[in-house]
């Protein structure tokens, strides 16, 4: 008995629907849409030989509409060939927990990939558990820099092909890089963190809001890559020294205060869109290449760290912490470079009826 292929689908409720949506002109993915989106992907899924979808269960409704078009799909039994759906049981606990023992499942089940509806951090959460099980990254989040705004239908087609191997790995698939932050000395000792975009000190004492949607706040900055049309934190870095996702390096950027921005001699005035219709001055004191393998030692006796834009650790005194970047990130299919393939190898060519 063969196995069927199976994919995995991670659809973060609650992306989209941040505080920055307060401070921001930032837009709103609504539970209908993600689902949408879900239904969609199922579709390209499908339609390329996937037979069975893992997905998870929420209390927001996304699973509820799921669940509705599939039974509105087998009443009017069209000839589109949607995978099977199955939730799966696992407690809801409405944090990013559910996120992990999701992904977690899935990769005991041996999914082929796992597609992945949020921002960069539903991304950072996958990364954290998803070991090389191929993620396929769609943004429905806030300042994405990690996933790609496409459409579902598209990135389904692109994701059967990989999970069926009618288009080989090295083709389909890209390494990622991530930024690392560990506790070598203090109370904290051995903790690791990872980013798949950004790790920021800001100088808010406590992690608050959580989101960094304040230049002010900012005292430095360290980018796995920063692309020069971005938006968020890597908009930063992509407005002086651009890194591409291949680049063998990363960024480290220190910033003035905000009560010496401005004066002669502090550095470079930078103009950066750090949220959406959010642009912001910031003044640049150092900018210096972050070579993968390189550790940086990290002056955190103040602050917080955010990870992906988002403040997680309030360092206790004593704690000493080094960022280092590496290859270790997560492997994603590169939808363009996958359906580029397929064309010229005639592999979406339609069978005769």
């Amino acid at each position: 008995m063969t196995t069927p292929v199976t994919v995995g689908v991670i659809a973060n409720p609650a992306s989209g629907r941040d505080i920055r949506r307060l401070t921001t002109h930032a837009s709103v993915f609504p539970t209908a849409e993600k689902a949408n989106m879900v239904v969609r992907l199922l579709a390209g899924l499908g339609a390329l030989g996937v037979e069975r979808v893992l997905t998870l269960r929420d209390r927001t409704g996304v699973a509820a509409l799921v669940l509705r078009a599939l039974e509105t799909h087998a009443a009017v039994a069209r000839n589109e060939r949607w995978p099977a759906v199955e939730f799966i049981d696992l407690p809801i606990s409405e944090s990013v927990a559910d996120t992990h023992a999701g992904v977690a499942h899935m990769v005991r089940e041996r999914v082929a990939l796992i597609a992945v509806l949020g921002g960069d951090g539903t991304h950072r959460a996958v990364a954290a558990h998803c070991g090389d099980t191929p993620l396929l990254a769609l943004s429905t989040g806030t300042n994405n820099a990690f996933p790609e705004l496409r459409e579902a239908t598209v990135a389904g087609l692109a994701g059967a092909l990989v999970a069926t191997g009618a288009v080989p790995p090295e083709t389909a698939l890209a390494r990622n890089k991530r930024l690392v932050a560990r506790c070598v000395e203090g109370p904290n000792r051995g903790r690791e963190e990872i980013a798949l975009v950004d790790i920021c000190v800001s100088r808010q004492p406590f992690i608050g809001a959580r989101a960094i949607s304040d230049s002010s706040d900012i005292e430095s900055l360290f980018l796995a890559f920063a692309p020069p049309d971005g938006i968020g934190l890597a908009s930063i870095g992509g407005a002086w020294a651009p890194v591409g996702r291949d680049a063998a390096h990363g960024l480290h950027m220190t910033f003035a205060q905000a009560s010496t921005q401005g004066g002669e001699g502090e550095g470079v005035p930078l103009i950066a869109p750090i949220a959406p219709g959010r642009i912001e001055r910031l003044m640049m004191r150092t900018c210096q290449r972050l070579e993968v393998g390189m550790a940086l030692p990290l002056d955190a006796d103040h602050g917080t760290l955010a990870f992906d834009g988002e403040r997680e650790i309030e360092p206790a005194r004593g704690d000493r912490y080094e960022i280092a970047l590496d290859w270790g990130g997560p492997v994603t299919v590169d939808v363009a470079r996958t359906l580029r393939y397929a064309a010229s190898h005639q592999l979406l060519r339609a069978a005769p009826e």
